[in-house]
């Protein structure tokens, strides 16, 4: 056990070496994870050239301002976690479809994201707001989306239930929405409420013909 806490805890340092040398304004990164042969987890921004690895990206799905997706063709995820956003969305009073294109924004629905300034999961929590929501295992889907859904349905009830406004604050922070009286003027927030409203109305579509 304390081998793999050991192995486990050189794993995350190495990550966390590797994120505080990419500069603020960086693209998505492209992480290479892979096994050494003693055993270690280790990560690198180069492919290692003899041993399997699995890529990592670290950064918001749908936030770079400058964005190679077409987010109205971009393919739809209307299966992945079904019974865990059905299960959210009648819990916190939330459309299932507003659920998974936050997830869908955020994440890209991978379970393992993990952005540079520290968002994890699928729904991109925060370790402190994760905490402050009783997460006990952010890396878990059903937990990291109860913790996401219950945080998007408290920032709904802030904003008098202005949906836009709660994604803003999604994105930028409730502070700054409350400090701009509105949606902030920062380029990856209005391109942010532009792409998850694009994946609404599609995940809306897709789900009216279930």
């Amino acid at each position: 056990m304390k081998h793999a806490a050991l192995i486990k805890a050189a794993g995350a340092l190495a990550c966390l070496l590797l994120l505080s040398s990419v500069p603020a304004h960086s693209k998505q990164l492209k992480v290479y994870q892979y096994t050494q042969p003693n055993g270690v987890i280790a990560f690198s921004d180069k492919p290692p050239a003899d041993s399997p690895f699995k890529v990592l990206r670290y950064d918001c799905f749908a936030c770079g301002v400058v964005s190679s997706v077409n987010f109205h063709t971009t393919p739809l995820f209307l299966k992945q976690y079904h019974q865990e956003i059905q299960t959210a969305a009648r819990q916190y009073q939330l459309e299932p479809s507003l659920l998974r294109a936050v997830i869908h924004a955020e994440s890209g629905f991978n379970p393992r994201a993990y952005s540079k300034a520290g968002a994890q999961g699928l729904m991109q929590l925060m370790p402190d707001t994760a905490k402050e929501l009783g997460v006990g295992d952010v890396w878990l889907p059903r937990q990291n989306i109860q913790g996401g859904a219950a945080y998007l349905a408290s920032l709904l009830q802030q904003f008098n239930g202005n949906r836009r406004l709660a994604l803003a604050a999604y994105n930028a922070g409730p502070g700054a929405v409350s400090r701009h009286d509105g949606v902030p003027p920062y380029a990856e927030t209005r391109a942010y409420l532009q792409r998850v409203d694009i994946l609404l109305r599609r995940y809306q579509q897709q789900s009216a013909t279930l």
